[in-house]
């Protein structure tokens, strides 16, 4: 392969076609990962891709093969994640370059000190003549394991929303204020609670945490006055989501006039969902059925590389079963019976998609 590492410091790998026509699969993943995150979680998908390109033993595809190893997924250092991948669609910009981290280094600095230029972080981004991405990682989760399968084909990744919510009340004292005139924000908020609990499980697919609850002032014989709470929110539909939201924030605003309190929420993120090419995943399902998988499909909970590479080209998810359903887990292991799967069904995946190319599926077609 033809070993380079481009501006954000992505290592890449080509392996030739065999023609010189320069249509290009992607395959790869991350090579970061949080701390204590176990040995698989991104670098499974480099390796895999390297593996399926040793398993053609010197044969070549009608396309080329470029595996790649994105530098940053986790944003661990900058606080914005997928650095590597929004390298390949031209996402890095002049005000990403002047984000600092706790050194107060900007990426820019960070990347020249490395050696690298970030004047050439446009040859970076993958060109017309890119057939699609294709991204192997392990499940991060329980679903597979409780299928009782090796291998899942990923539909689309939730859109996520994050806001904080606040009940407002009165402190008072515990001991003489009489309970029909409490003005307590934490008995507001625990029914609040409730509510979302129960409109997470009434909504097919809605994931909804309360994380983090701050009540003030916290005190020995004192009524709360005040509830903070942090709030996660994920769904494959956007606008299952956004509906969702509206009806909790509509019931926090009926519980605060009933207990006598104010209501108060704050936004702080909202991303959209994105959905695997659908072309693709036709693809992704029948390598592997033909590798012996009985093909799931699922949605994927958690951001990854190939809804970055999406909005330029066709991406596929595939996901390999988290044994017990360990994520970012030290103790993480894989089953080789699934490992195995996974390497057949990218050999599938090869031979199969030159029929998804001719159907004018891909950019280079259109």
């Amino acid at each position: 392969m033809r070993v380079s590492l481009d501006a954000i410091g992505n290592l890449r790998g080509v392996y030739s076609g065999e023609s010189a026509s320069g249509e290009r699969l992607l395959i790869g993943s991350h090579l970061d990962a949080v701390r204590d995150a176990g040995p698989y979680d991104g670098v499974l998908g480099v390796v895999l891709g390297i593996a399926i390109i040793e398993g053609l033993d010197g044969q070549r595809c009608p396309f080329e093969i470029e595996v790649v190893g994105f530098s940053e997924e986790s944003g661990q250092r900058f606080g914005t994640a997928f650095l590597g991948s929004r390298a390949l669609v031209g996402r890095i910009d002049e005000q990403l370059l002047e984000t600092r981290d706790y050194h107060d280094i900007s990426l820019g600095e960070a990347i020249t000190d490395f050696g690298l230029d970030p004047a050439d972080l446009p040859q970076a981004v993958v060109g017309p003549e890119t057939l699609a991405f294709l991204e192997y990682h392990i499940e991060r989760g329980p679903v597979l394991e409780s299928m009782h399968k090796s291998l899942g084909v990923v539909e689309a990744i939730v859109g996520r929303s994050r806001f904080t919510v606040e009940f407002i009340g009165e402190p008072s004292n515990s001991g003489t204020t009489p309970m029909t005139l409490r003005r307590d924000a934490l008995t507001g908020a625990a029914e609040w609670i409730g509510m979302v609990e129960q409109e997470a499980r009434s909504v097919n697919g809605l994931l909804a945490t309360v994380e983090k609850v701050e009540v003030f002032p916290g005190a020995t014989s004192v009524i709360p006055s005040n509830v903070t709470m942090s709030v996660d929110m994920r769904h494959h539909s956007d606008k299952t989501l956004s509906g969702t939201i509206a009806r909790l924030f509509e019931k926090g605003r009926h519980v605060a006039q009933k207990r006598r309190l104010r209501f108060d929420f704050h936004r702080h993120m909202d991303h959209q969902a994105v959905a695997m090419h659908a072309g693709l995943i036709h693809v992704a399902e029948r390598a592997l059925r033909l590798a012996g998988c009985p093909s799931s499909k699922l949605v994927s909970g958690y951001g990854h590389d190939a809804m970055i590479l999406a909005e330029k080209i066709p991406a596929a998810l595939i996901f390999v079963r988290t044994p017990d359903g360990l994520s970012q887990n030290p103790g993480m292991q894989l089953n080789v019976p699934d490992l195995e799967l996974a390497l057949a069904s990218g050999a599938h995946f090869l031979r199969e998609l030159p029929g998804f190319a001719k159907k004018g599926n891909v950019s280079a077609y259109a």
